[in-house]
């Protein structure tokens, strides 16, 4: 038989009471309970998950082996819950005694408890500080590198351009002239290019002054009506025995082919 060093040992009648007594502690009455419906302490201990040291030290309100009021007011909550009894007069009562037993309030901190809050580990703040640095460096040297291959593309495309540049399209126009000779006599045209493009003119006696595609200056002659075509009208400034002639009047869709005489 279990006996509890904090109960009073009845007198009368063996059954224990179904309510919390006046003058009864909360441990005491929840073990007599437990008693009363003949659960074992270590089979309720295994049940409720709880330490058998804690539970014993419930059931004899050793209120100084157990966590801070919280904890055992949680405790209580569980133990009642399984012994279907309520636990709010148990709470109510908890709250009275315990000032009287361990000096304390019965809402104190943790700073007053048996159980203590885990400090920091040396080195935490360090190790945090040294992944964040190692991290903005990571990505300081991404951004570096970033900038670099955009630098380099680009200077590599300006100098890809620059190279270009200088280079002039050689025109590859032909200036054709009848007998093997260029016309020296009859109306001079001449074509100034600001951009490569291809012409086609042939002169009113079906002779070919020029075919093919032209960058630089240009300069023929031959019998008016000239017939003459260009890919790129805007690209073109055009004369006619030293007169400047406006190609807009000729142009459809960037081309012009048209008659020109004198």
């Amino acid at each position: 038989m279990e006996v509890n060093p904090n109960s009073q040992q009845p007198t009368g009648s063996s059954t224990a009471t179904n309510a919390l007594g006046n003058v009864q502690r909360p441990g005491e009455y929840l073990r007599q309970i437990r008693m009363n419906q003949k659960h074992e302490l270590n089979v309720v201990a295994a049940e409720l998950n709880m330490p058998l040291k804690t539970l014993t030290a419930l059931e004899q309100d050793d209120y100084k082996s157990l966590p801070e009021p919280a904890f055992i007011k949680g405790y209580y909550r569980t133990y009642a819950k399984y012994l279907k009894v309520d636990a709010s007069t148990i709470i109510q009562r908890f709250d009275e005694i315990y000032a009287n037993d361990t000096g304390l309030l019965p809402n104190h901190a943790l700073n007053n408890s048996p159980i203590k809050i885990m400090g920091k580990l040396p080195g935490s703040n360090s190790e945090r500080n040294r992944k964040w640095l190692k991290r903005s460096l990571i990505a300081a040297v991404a951004v570096v590198v970033l900038a670099g291959l955009v630098m380099l593309i680009q200077n590599w495309t300006s100098s890809g351009s620059d190279s270009e540049a200088p280079v002039a399209e050689e025109p590859d126009v032909q200036v054709l002239s009848m007998n093997g000779t260029e016309a020296v006599s009859g109306d001079q045209l001449k074509l100034e290019f600001s951009r490569p493009t291809s012409v086609n003119i042939v002169d009113s006696t079906g002779k070919v002054l020029a075919t093919g595609r032209q960058a630089s200056t240009l300069a023929v002659s031959g019998e008016t009506p000239f017939q003459i075509r260009l890919d790129d009208a805007a690209a073109v400034s055009l004369s006619l025995n030293n007169e400047s002639i406006s190609l807009s009047p000729y142009t459809v869709n960037g081309k012009a082919e048209f008659r020109l005489s004198r």
